[in-house]
C-alpha cells in the first residue's frame, strides 16, 4: 500500500508540472494573480484596480463555485518586461489560475503569449486598444476600449457645431486607436481634422503642443492620455488659454479620471467627455459602490479603473459558480462568454465572440456640486459594442 501511495504521489506531480493542467484538477483554493504598476508614474492606475478587485472579495467573500479565491497582488511599475517576467513566475512557480489586471496596453501585450501557453485565463481590467483580446483566446476583458467610448463623442462633436477639430492623443497604441476612431468618425460626418498631434507617453510636456493647437484655432480639440496624466494637461491648456482663444476641450474619460478631478481646479469645468463609467452615475448600485470605495481607501473617489477591477473579480466569481468549480482554462473563459449582469456602471455583457465587454457610454460634462467636481452625465448611447471588431464581424 505504501509503495501504491507513493508512485500515486510521483504520477500526479508529474501530470502537476505540465503547463496549463493544475487548473483543470481540483483544488481548495483558486489563486488570482493581479498584476498592476503600484510605483511609477501611472501607480493610481495599480492602486486603483486592486482597490476594486479587494473591494469585491471584502463585499463577496472569497469563496465562489465552492474553491476559495486568494489574490496575489505584483506590481510591475508599469514596465513591459517586468509585467512579462511576473506573468511567467505567477504562472510556472505560483501555479495561478488566473493572470489579471494589466494598466496599459504594453503591459497587456507582453503576457498575452503567456496566457496562450499555459492556457490560463487573462483578464483585462484596465488595458484599452481595442486589438488586445486578439492577442490570446483565454484574454477576457472588463475595461473598456477606446473606440467604443471615442466614436460616440466624435458623433456627438459633428452634431454640436465642431466644424475644425484638432486630434492631441499619447502616442502609443491607445492613443493611435483613440485617433483613427475619432478622426473616421468625424471626418465621415463632415467635419474636417486641422492637425493631427502626437505627445510622448513618457514624461510629457503639452505645452508646445498646445501652442500649437492654439495656433490651427480649431473650434475643439479632440484629447485623449492615460489616466493618471489628465490633471497635466488640463493645466497646461489653461495655463496656454486655450478655453478663452474660443476652443473648446473634449475627450474620453481618461482625461477627466473621477480620483484626481478634483485637483483639476475650476479649469476643468465645462469639458466634455465620453466614458463607461462616472463615480456620479446616479444608480442604487452605484451609490452603494462610491460610498463602500471611499470608506475602504481613505476616501478616495473610485474611477473607471476601480470598477474594471471590481467588475474583473466578479467575472472570475461568476465563470467558477458556472463550472461548478472547474478551474481549468478554456473551461472558465467559456463561462465568461455571454455573461450579463448590472454592473455599478450600468447594464453590461461580455460578447461571446470577442470577448470584450458591451457597455453603454456616457456623454458627461465637468461640472460643481456642493464643492466637488463631478462628471456629470447627460446622454447615453446603450450595448456598445467595440466598433472595430463590429465592423469586421
Amino acid at each position: 500500500m505504501k509503495r501504491r501511495q507513493i508512485l500515486k504521489a510521483l504520477a500526479l506531480s508529474t501530470v502537476l508540472a505540465l503547463p496549463g493542467v493544475p487548473s483543470a484538477i481540483a483544488q481548495e483554493s483558486v489563486k488570482v494573480g493581479l498584476i498592476v504598476p503600484l510605483t511609477g508614474p501611472f501607480a493610481t492606475t495599480g492602486r486603483q484596480v486592486e482597490a476594486g478587485a479587494k473591494l469585491y472579495m471584502a463585499t463577496h467573500g472569497d469563496e465562489a463555485g465552492g474553491k476559495t479565491i486568494e489574490l496575489i497582488v505584483r506590481d510591475d511599475a508599469a514596465t513591459a518586461e517586468q509585467t512579462r517576467r511576473i506573468a511567467q513566475e505567477l504562472v510556472t512557480r505560483e501555479r495561478v489560475n488566473v493572470i489579471a489586471g494589466f494598466g496599459h496596453t504594453p503591459l497587456a501585450m507582453a503576457s498575452a503569449p503567456i496566457a496562450t501557453q499555459g492556457k490560463v485565463p487573462m483578464i483585462v481590467m484596465a488595458a484599452g486598444t481595442s486589438v488586445i483580446t486578439e492577442k490570446s483566446p483565454f484574454i477576457v476583458r472588463s475595461s473598456f476600449t477606446l473606440p467604443q467610448v471615442t466614436v460616440p463623442l466624435a458623433d456627438w462633436a459633428a452634431k454640436n457645431n465642431l466644424k475644425k477639430v484638432v486630434t492631441l492623443v499619447a502616442d502609443y497604441a491607445p492613443g493611435l486607436d483613440a485617433e483613427k476612431a475619432f478622426t473616421e468618425t468625424f471626418t465621415k460626418a463632415g467635419g474636417e481634422i486641422v492637425e493631427s498631434i502626437r505627445v510622448p507617453l513618457a514624461n510629457p510636456d503639452f505645452a508646445p503642443f498646445l501652442q500649437r493647437v492654439r495656433d490651427a484655432k480649431p473650434d475643439a480639440v479632440f484629447s485623449f492620455v492615460p489616466s493618471g496624466v489628465g490633471s497635466a494637461l488640463m493645466k497646461q491648456f489653461d495655463d496656454r488659454g486655450l478655453a478663452e482663444a474660443g476652443i473648446r476641450l473634449i475627450a474620453t474619460g481618461d482625461v477627466t479620471d473621477d480620483d484626481l478631478l478634483n485637483g483639476m481646479g475650476k479649469a476643468a469645468l465645462g469639458t466634455i467627455t465620453t466614458h463607461h463609467y462616472s463615480a456620479d452615475h446616479d444608480s442604487p448600485e452605484n451609490k452603494d459602490f462610491v460610498k463602500a470605495f471611499e470608506a475602504a481607501n481613505n476616501g478616495m473617489r473610485p474611477n473607471f479603473m476601480g470598477v474594471g477591477g471590481y467588475d474583473g473579480m466578479h467575472l472570475i466569481y461568476e465563470a467558477l459558480k458556472k463550472t461548478g468549480g472547474d478551474t481549468s482554462g478554456q473551461a472558465i473563459v467559456d463561462a465568461m462568454k455571454g455573461l450579463q449582469w448590472t454592473s455599478v456602471r450600468g447594464p453590461v455583457s461580455i460578447d461571446p465572440e470577442t470577448r470584450d465587454i458591451v457597455q453603454t457610454v456616457y456623454f458627461r460634462e465637468v461640472k460643481e456640486k456642493d464643492g466637488q467636481l463631478w462628471n456629470v452625465e447627460f446622454d447615453k448611447v446603450e450595448a456598445v459594442k467595440d466598433p472595430v471588431k463590429a465592423a469586421t464581424n
